[in-house]
């Protein structure tokens, strides 16, 4: 028991030392862990890699006058359309045109059977005739009683009879000269011809058809197309500029076809409607035009351009650089060493695929017009526009 209990003794004299050789040591080996450390992480931690240029399109700011305009789709209408009726009745004998070209005003167009009206103004003038012959013997009867009632060899009674007759006579042969009159017309409505110069549409009523005065069928529809009419609306805010251009000037109006495709006719605004369309809040206009190589056609929507003013000398970049955010509308603006900024601008107007810069842009700057989704202020870029010829540009 002794021998063990001393043996306890001697391990216990061991520990400190072993504690304080361990204390001494312990500095050491966190040094050489700490540079062991310092190394994997410098070893780790490599250089950044050069930022790579992001390729874009890009596009210089101008200056130059641009034309203020309103577009709006139009609806192409007649100057003139005119529904032909005739006027009296009978077999359609003859159609003396074709259909879907063009007459000019007093071209005959269809005859009637003239020869009921014909014979009707024969009787007519026949009766004219004999009433011209009553009265003349009634007036010889009248000169011959003024001479005689002189004399007392006639009455007052048979005079006055005599100028009754006389007077009765003359108002039945005006009479004859109007119904003459009203034959003639008659007659004249069998042959009908063009009111109006213009381009015929279908045929409606064929030949050997009885025809009803007046009917509520047309025979056939002609419209005027030059000149030309064109129906557009624009926002009622315009109307006050509008009706003080027109007392300056006439407004030119130009019209093009819907594809694009085609020349473009131009004309002259020629009306303002009298009322605002409240469900709309828009304005009616009409243009004429003289159409001289038929582009414009009745019933046909066209592209419509109002020309109000020319701004002069303002700064445009095409409508593809302008990038709407949560703050407003902004652009990347190219720097000298390809680096792009973002910079809010200020713009009211678009034309032409063009829109005009108020404010934040100037003329000979380059801005990114494609690409925009994947920049920041500061991005290095590399402008990849193509040329007319389709050759890349660096």
């Amino acid at each position: 028991m002794k021998q063990t209990v001393t043996h306890k003794r001697k391990d216990r004299g061991r520990s400190p030392r072993k504690i304080y050789h361990f204390l001494i040591t312990l500095p050491v080996i966190i040094a050489v862990l700490f540079q062991a450390s310092c190394k994997k992480n410098s070893a780790d931690q490599k250089a950044p890699p050069p930022q790579t240029a992001i390729p874009v399109m890009a596009a210089t700011a101008v200056e130059k006058d641009v034309p203020v305009e309103l577009r709006a789709i139009g609806n192409v209408e007649a100057y003139t359309t005119v529904s032909v009726k005739s006027q009296v009745g009978g077999y359609l004998e003859k159609i003396n045109f074709i259909e879907g070209h063009d007459v000019k005003e007093g071209d005959l167009l269809f005859i009637i059977d003239p020869r009921i009206y014909e014979a009707e103004l024969k009787q007519a003038k026949a009766n004219l005739a004999k009433d011209i012959a009553q009265l003349e013997n009634a007036r010889l009867i009248f000169e011959r009683d003024k001479i005689l009632i002189k004399s007392g060899n006639v009455s007052q009674e048979e005079y006055d009879q005599a100028s009754a007759n006389a007077a009765v006579l003359a108002n039945a042969v005006e009479a004859d000269k109007a119904l003459v009159e009203n034959a003639k017309l008659q007659l004249s409505y069998c042959y009908i011809h063009a009111p109006i110069t213009g381009r015929t549409g279908s045929i409606l009523i064929n030949k050997g058809n009885l025809i009803k005065a007046n009917d509520t069928t047309p025979m056939v529809i002609i419209n005027q197309i030059q000149p030309i009419n064109v129906n557009f609306a624009v926002p009622a805010q315009y109307l006050n500029e509008i009706k003080k251009r027109m007392e300056q000037d006439k407004l030119s109006v130009e019209a093009g076809t819907l594809q694009g495709a085609g020349s473009v006719e131009t004309g002259a605004l020629t009306f303002i409607d009298n009322a605002v369309d409240s469900t709309t809040g828009t304005i009616r206009l009409k243009g004429t035009f003289d159409n001289k190589d038929k582009i414009l056609w009745p019933g046909d929507f066209v592209n419509v351009v109002l020309k109000l003013s020319t701004r002069p000398r303002v700064v445009v970049v095409p409508s593809q650089a302008i990038v709407t955010g949560q703050n407003g509308k902004f652009v990347f603006v190219i720097k000298k060493d390809l680096t792009v900024e973002m910079r809010d601008i200020t713009s009211d107007y678009e034309i032409n695929g063009e829109v005009v810069i108020d404010k934040g842009l100037s003329s000979g700057e380059q801005v990114v017009t494609d690409g925009q989704l994947r920049l920041v202020t500061g991005s290095r870029i590399s402008i990849k526009n193509v040329s007319p010829e389709g050759q890349e540009q660096k």
